[in-house]
């Protein structure tokens, strides 16, 4: 044991790796690598406007976006930065995606070439940066359907996220943590910036089953779907309505650190399908946000749903799909599930959604 008394990351993993004889030791090289490129990023977050990384970057003439027509930070791009560099030279990777980039990225051909992909969101809420809000990323491991030295396709990606290998987050906040599963439960790390080593703080994460706080965008109201407007209006009723008790209503935009928020004390997240843009049938990445913090949340006994099923179960058709994504306390996303599932005509019959309705359509 470590003179604090507690296990390293390095030890942990290699703990975990006992219960595999076989294995290789290159997931826990990755996984290493992965932690690295955190620790690089939150000491660029910690820095702040010190370290001249706050507002857009600017590409040539003036700002650029990325894929998905978002404008890019200058952290965003300087993360994806670290998670290419850090990760591509280890001979873990046959290749990656992210959310920055349009096309897989291939490992450089001066490096050799492994069984893995990583999938990752360098920096999951990035609009709060100039406001010191706490930001994160996100990663998803997949195995690599051919690893025979070929350059990867997007269609090696397009695996549903019962596939993952591994995921985890890391959480720029008033501490840095990484949260990880590899399929046997949760463990959230803390890092000890006097020996820049991610310490077991939290060794077996499980989220509540029953809460009282839920999570959602009420600007968006307007665009939900009736069962949506249905969960919603009932948790504001409070004790006096359907569900009664009384709920709190929280908000950061930023995944992570709902999820974490989540994780530590329970909740249920609401990111659903809406109207607001046909083309898009949710906000939220598949394979980068939703799969991996889904996975963490199964692992941890709560339940990720695209509202209707599973959202682990989705098969992906592209590397930027987007879905409706609900995850938390798992007694309030299956009843969520629940008010899908129920004919339309029910939910309408609900005095809630007449012209009295708390969020009006």
């Amino acid at each position: 044991m470590p003179l604090t008394g507690r296990r390293t990351l390095t030890q942990y993993l290699i703990e975990q790796r006992r219960r595999f004889p076989e294995a290789s030791g290159d997931f826990n090289a990755l996984i290493l690598d992965v932690a690295m490129a955190c620790k690089a990023i939150a000491r660029e977050v910690a820095f702040g406007a010190l370290g001249d990384v706050l507002g857009n970057h600017a590409a040539e003439a003036g700002g650029s976006v990325n894929v998905q027509g978002e404008a890019q930070k200058k952290l965003d791009v300087l993360s994806n930065d670290y998670f290419l560099r850090i990760t591509e030279w280890g001979g873990h990777l046959a290749g990656m995606a992210s959310e920055e980039l349009e096309a897989p990225h291939q490992i450089p051909p001066q490096h050799p070439r492994g069984k893995y992909l990583l999938a990752f969101d360098p920096l999951d809420g990035s609009s709060n940066i100039d406001v010191n809000v706490s930001v994160g990323s996100i990663f998803s491991v997949l195995r690599a359907p051919t690893p025979d030295g070929l350059d990867v396709t997007e269609a090696d990606f397009l695996q549903p996220g019962t596939q993952q290998v591994a995921a985890g987050y890391a959480l720029y906040g008033p501490t840095t943590m990484l949260v990880l599963t590899v399929g046997n439960g949760v463990a959230g790390f803390t890092l000890n910036p006097n020996l820049g080593e991610f310490m077991l703080t939290h060794p077996d994460l499980t989220v509540p089953e029953d809460t009282q706080e839920f999570a959602i965008n009420a600007s968006n109201s307007r665009f939900w779907e009736a069962p949506v407007k249905r969960y919603v209006d009932e948790c504001l009723a409070g004790k006096t309505g359907p569900r009664g008790k009384d709920f709190n209503m929280r908000w950061i935009a930023s995944m992570v650190a709902e999820a974490h928020r989540i994780l530590m004390r329970g909740g249920v997240f609401l990111y659903p399908r809406d109207t607001k843009d046909a083309s898009k049938p949710g906000r939220l990445r598949l394979l980068y946000e939703a799969n991996p913090i889904g996975f963490i949340m199964e692992q941890a006994g709560g339940r990720a749903s695209t509202g209707r099923a599973s959202v682990l179960a989705v098969k992906p058709e592209s590397l930027h799909q987007r879905v409706g994504l609900v995850f938390g306390s798992r007694n309030e996303v299956e009843r969520i599930e629940r008010y899908h599932a129920e004919p339309l005509q029910k939910a309408l019959d609900n005095p809630l959604f007449r012209e009295r309705s708390l969020f009006r359509a």
